[in-house]
């Protein structure tokens, strides 16, 4: 009679995902061994606290006016004062609070529209890739179409229709994003399934939910941070794009691209008005951009490392 052992009994394929419970301490040393990555961080992070901590940080209301201090310089210029650092607008309302409220509505729209563009195209990939047949060929002309319209053009005449306001351009620019998701998901997806753990796992009756939820999401979760973290950065300028239209979020909040509206008119005579929130709108987009790369690399040596 042939015993078998406790571990002999557990008929699920076991099947290790690509990160254990280590693998973020190790993209973090990862990130921090290349300098430009580590300044990138350093730069994120002053943005994420300046953004939870707007309140404590600007120095004044962001919506505040005084006409009697409209358009006073830096105050490293002749006439600037040191009660405003980089000076005040048309409306007499101080650019260093603006700047920091800002950082508010960039990171908050280009974080969310990542997730939600993550969430479908994830799930649309792993169906794509998992069913293959008439599923896949659906799914990707789907995605097809939607990369027929550029996706700016295709969020204006959303907004547009819809109206603006916070949540509709997250949500619209969230539903413009996710082609990219699901066709980096379907590749993974379709090398992984034909994999002995997957083999495995349908062989003993573990549903297909299961399967792409336990044995194939895991598998490409590096791919999709590294997407996502690209996307934010999109997201973000895109925001700004809009906001710079009259078509993003409302006037009354504030924003980098409304900024960047507003200070296009004095452009020769005052150039921070413009000038600085440009400059938020860069180092934003650049840090974000520089991180994703460096993530990448992390996530994927062999593939990417020169």
């Amino acid at each position: 009679m042939t015993v078998m052992s406790p571990a002999a009994t557990d008929t699920t394929p076991q099947h290790k995902p690509s990160g254990g419970s280590g693998s973020g301490s190790v993209v973090l040393r990862g990130l921090l061994r290349n300098k430009l990555a580590a300044v990138a961080l350093a730069v994120l992070v002053l943005l994420l606290v300046a953004a939870v901590f707007a309140p404590l940080l600007a120095p004044y209301d962001p919506n505040t006016q005084n006409l009697l201090l409209r358009l006073r310089p830096p105050a490293w210029q002749d006439g600037g004062s040191g009660a405003h650092l980089l000076g005040t607008d048309q409306l007499g309302r101080d650019m260093l609070s603006r700047v920091v409220y800002g950082t508010r509505v960039s990171l908050l729209v280009g974080a969310g529209a990542a997730l939600l563009a993550g969430v479908i195209g994830t799930v649309v990939g792993l169906a794509s890739g998992y069913f293959g047949g008439w599923a896949d060929r659906s799914l990707m002309r789907l995605a097809d179409v939607q990369l027929a319209f550029p996706s700016l053009l295709l969020a204006l005449a959303v907004v547009g229709f819809l109206g603006s306001g916070l949540w509709v351009v997250i949500v619209v620019l969230g539903f413009t994003g996710w082609v990219s998701y699901a066709r980096v998901v379907r590749s993974e997806v379709m090398s992984l399934r034909t994999r002995d753990f997957v083999t495995e796992a349908r062989a003993i009756g573990v549903t297909d939910v299961t399967i792409m939820r336990r044995h194939l999401l895991p598998n490409v979760m590096a791919p999709l941070a590294t997407i996502g973290t690209l996307h934010v950065a999109a997201a973000i300028v895109a925001e700004a794009s809009l906001s710079y239209l009259g078509l993003g979020v409302p006037k009354e909040t504030v924003t980098w691209g409304g900024m960047l509206s507003d200070g296009q008119l004095y452009l020769g005579t005052s150039w921070w008005v413009a000038v600085f929130p440009g400059i938020a709108l860069m180092l934003t987009s650049l840090a974000i951009n520089i991180t994703g790369d460096a993530l990448r690399d992390v996530a994927d040596p062999k593939a990417y490392r020169r």
